[in-house]
């Protein structure tokens, strides 16, 4: 039963992922310690996330290339958790974020078990779009402070208030290493990107730079990192921050859900298979369920990482998990190593990262591909930065479903055909015309295709003010596979009305195996026994002939009651 949720470990590609997860634990190992540093957990915690996440996530998840680290938008996340909440609870604050980050590994299994995988990245690329960018700008800003030789404080709206005491007092020395750390990262040649990632050289460059030649300027280091095994982090609560650390959890595991499942994808693109969305969203979920519980940052699948992964020949979950131990290694004898890194270092090192999360293609075009997706983009950019993540993306999500609803209901609308006489222009046949002919202008004819949902409900009530001029009514939806509930209650209101005009009514319900479902909706609401049996027909053609009768009738013997059913 086990072996159904562990990935089955073999050792046939081996030398491949041995290199693939070196190469891959190389270019994590920079971005753990920015991550770490930034998120007010310290190093340590970003180390710790690769640890586990990187480990079990690779060991239970549905993707076998990918590599899963702690990323700019998860970080972006939980440093605003941390921030709040040690502000709250000064002693027991920290504690309660990776308290955060077990809950949003446990929303992570969950989503997994409900098999919700397929639907987690059904949002509007706009609503994404959006979000990211501000992800990258958030992170942008955050970083300006350590930059220019302070330590960010305040969040982005202290960012932005304090940038003009930061710029007056900066420190010389740490600009100038934030800076030369960007260029080491642009610039560095090509040959040697294949040997070494420009991060890792960029923070080894930058660390022996400020050693020998500023040693004495000032600056702001990582420090001391603990070695030996992480300690056990009990989940840590008050009933007061409850609520708002579940919702944080929720948000914080949709998060990682999207930002894995979009690297999954890009996987699956480049080794040409198919990945496992559900178990993948388990593997993460057991992850970061492991890096709370120890004292871990949260985490998702890294675009970076794992493109390396796969480029240096990862073929299966073993690359993930070699380059998870090798960073516990790293963690275990080589810590001493990385104190004397400078935040300045870190802080050009994440200025790239949110540099490059910000999605600058489509800012770029949106204006000329759509108005409104350039408007729902840059307001749920804005609303990332400088409101709420949570409030961003809902509202952003609400208006772009409003908007396609509206877009979806008016061309509904115009599958909702009132036909009162025969022309070039009427889907009907040449016999169905002729007989369309014989009934001299007393025949309604409405012809519904297509899915009727709710978006088509009042094309069709608005056919109900032109039925007065007529006689016979023939209703045809042999052409709609499916019906809303509030199509249905349209319909029924539109038969109601004729009913009141004493109309004869025709129902065209299409061939049975086709019209099932519609004719069990109709059925349900007791639409069908408002119509005589004989009024109910599977084709246009043999409505059209009963039409034609009844209004023949109708001439013979005028008196007749035309309209009545009860």
């Amino acid at each position: 039963m086990l072996t159904n949720f562990v990935n089955r470990v073999h050792f046939k590609y081996w030398r491949g992922d041995l290199f693939g997860g070196l190469t891959a634990a190389i270019v994590a190992l920079p971005m753990a310690l920015a991550f770490g540093v930034t998120s007010g957990a310290g190093a340590t915690a970003g180390l710790y996330c690769v640890v586990f996440l990187g480990f079990f996530a690779a060991l239970f998840g549905g993707t076998p290339t990918l590599i899963s680290n702690p990323t700019g938008p998860m970080t972006v996340v939980i440093t605003a958790v941390i921030t709040r909440l040690t502000s709250e609870y000064p002693e027991q604050g920290l504690y309660m974020a990776f308290t955060v980050v077990m809950l949003a590994g446990c929303f992570q299994i969950l989503f997994g078990l409900l098999r919700l995988g397929k639907y987690i990245t059904l949002m509007p690329y706009t609503v994404i779009s959006g979000f990211m960018s501000g992800i990258g700008l958030i992170m942008i800003l955050l970083q300006i402070g350590p930059l220019l030789g302070h330590s960010s404080k305040g969040g982005v709206l202290g960012a932005v208030y304090n940038l003009p005491e930061w710029i007056q007092t900066l420190n010389p020395t740490a600009l100038i290493l934030g800076l030369f750390t960007l260029g080491v990262i642009y610039f560095t040649p090509q040959k040697i990107r294949r040997i070494v990632p420009p991060q890792l050289l960029a923070l080894v460059l930058g660390t022996i730079l400020s050693m020998v030649f500023f040693a004495d300027a000032g600056l702001t280091r990582i420090g001391t990192i603990p070695t030996g095994l992480p300690q056990f982090v009990p989940p840590t609560f008050t009933l007061p921050a409850l609520k708002t650390m579940l919702v944080d959890a929720a948000m914080l595991g949709m998060l990682g859900c999207i930002d894995s499942l979009l690297t999954s994808v890009i996987a699956d693109s480049i080794t040409r298979t198919q990945h496992d969305s559900d178990k993948e969203l388990i593997g993460q979920g057991i992850g970061n369920l492991l890096s709370g519980l120890f004292g871990g940052l949260p985490g998702a699948g890294a675009t970076m990482g794992t493109v390396v992964n796969i480029q240096a020949g990862g073929r299966t979950c073993l690359s993930g998990m070699i380059h998870a131990v090798i960073l516990l290694m790293v963690m275990l004898w080589a810590a001493p190593l990385t104190e004397p890194i400078p935040n300045a270092v870190l802080a050009g090192i994440l200025i790239k990262v949110g540099i490059d999360i910000i999605d600058w293609n489509f800012l770029k075009r949106a204006h000329v591909l759509s108005l409104r997706a350039a408007f729902i983009m840059y307001g749920v950019m804005l609303l990332t930065v400088f409101v709420d993540l949570i409030v961003a993306v809902g509202v952003g999500v609400f208006i772009a479903n409003m908007l396609t609803i509206k877009r979806l209901a008016d061309l509904q609308s115009e599958d909702v055909k009132a036909i009162t006489h025969a022309d070039d222009q009427t889907p009907l046949t040449p016999e169905e015309k002729e007989l369309f002919r014989q009934a001299k202008g007393q025949l309604l004819l409405l012809h519904l295709g297509g899915p009727m949902s709710f978006g088509s409900a009042w094309a069709i009530s608005q056919r109900q003010a032109i039925m007065s001029d007529y006689k016979v009514l023939i209703l045809d939806v042999s052409s709609v596979p499916l019906l809303g509930v509030t199509a249905a209650l349209a319909i029924e209101s539109l038969i109601q009305e004729a009913q009141k005009h004493r109309l004869a009514i025709f129902l065209v319900n299409g061939a049975a195996q086709k019209a099932t479902k519609v004719q069990q909706r109709l059925q349900r609401f007791r639409i069908l026994d408002r119509l005589p049996a004989d009024h109910v027909v599977s084709d246009r053609r043999q409505a059209l002939e009963k039409a034609i009768q009844f209004l023949q009738q109708t001439e013979e013997q005028p008196t007749i009651v035309t309209g009545s059913y009860e």
